[in-house]
């Protein structure tokens, strides 16, 4: 699909949206709620404003994963048994998110985050592992492929939020570190977009051109998160969660 034109403010906004978005979604999630609301107002429907941010997601999710990678943070040996689940929910996800309305799972979303806010404030080992804890073998916790399922298939319905559930996934349930979390997590959102981002351009889903545009904005706001997350404590990064997902909860409420 071809947008016609894109003015000097809607770039400007497309930029701004993108460096934000490129630097809380490495570290946390979220960033689709404003991308997308940036992608809708070149007028574009809901669907094609989903399929079009994704791939931005592609791209950021790649630079993330070198990034995490070069400063090795990144499980390399980890990352087929994560996919697996994580990929085959995509597929079912992406397939639904193609006939039915992106509005059905925003009640899942809310819930999800709002579950995390309280456990990171009441029990927040439950959510975030502290650092030099033990990793749990995904072979031998099922409840992770459940959890890599689920965010799977959501992300492959709508992108916006998929990493919180994704750090459930990783860090509340395998016992990641936040910072080897969200290298997985990268690695899982990379796939998972490929996975969505085909679907949607057979079904003419995508404008490339803003797509693009978000791409290399997002790609910037990475760069800035990868050094932001190998050089603060876990604390800093808990507290910096924390943050974003009331403040996704209250964007994703009024959206």
């Amino acid at each position: 699909m071809v947008v016609e034109s894109i003015d000097l403010l809607t770039l400007f906004l497309l930029v701004g949206a993108g460096v934000v978005a490129g630097f809380i979604n490495t570290l946390a999630g979220g960033g689709s709620f404003l991308t997308l609301p940036a992608l809708m107002l070149l007028g574009m429907p809901a669907d094609v404003a989903n399929g079009t941010n994704r791939v931005g997601v592609l791209i950021q999710s790649l630079a993330g994963v070198r990034g995490f990678d070069r400063h090795g943070a990144l499980d390399r040996a980890a990352i087929v048994g994560v996919l697996v689940p994580t990929v085959v929910g995509a597929l079912v996800g992406a397939l639904l998110a193609s006939y039915l309305p992106v509005t059905i799972l925003k009640p899942v979303l809310l819930a999800t985050m709002v579950t995390m806010a309280l456990m990171m404030v009441l029990k927040p080992s439950a959510i975030a592992a502290k650092e030099g804890e033990p990793v749990r073998l995904l072979s031998k916790t099922p409840k992770g492929y459940l959890w890599l399922f689920a965010a799977g298939l959501y992300g492959g319905f709508i992108q916006a939020g998929v990493g919180f559930i994704l750090l459930v996934a990783l860090s509340g349930v395998l016992r990641y570190d936040l910072v080897r979390s969200n290298a997985l997590k990268m690695v899982c959102t990379a796939v998972l977009s490929v996975v969505a981002l085909a679907v949607f351009v057979i079904n003419d889903q995508v404008a490339w051109v803003p797509g693009l545009i978000l791409a290399v904005a997002q790609v910037v706001g990475v760069q800035i998160s990868v050094h932001f997350a190998v050089n603060v404590s876990q604390q800093v990064l808990r507290y910096f969660l924390l943050v974003i997902v009331i403040l996704v909860c209250f964007a994703a409420w009024l959206a």
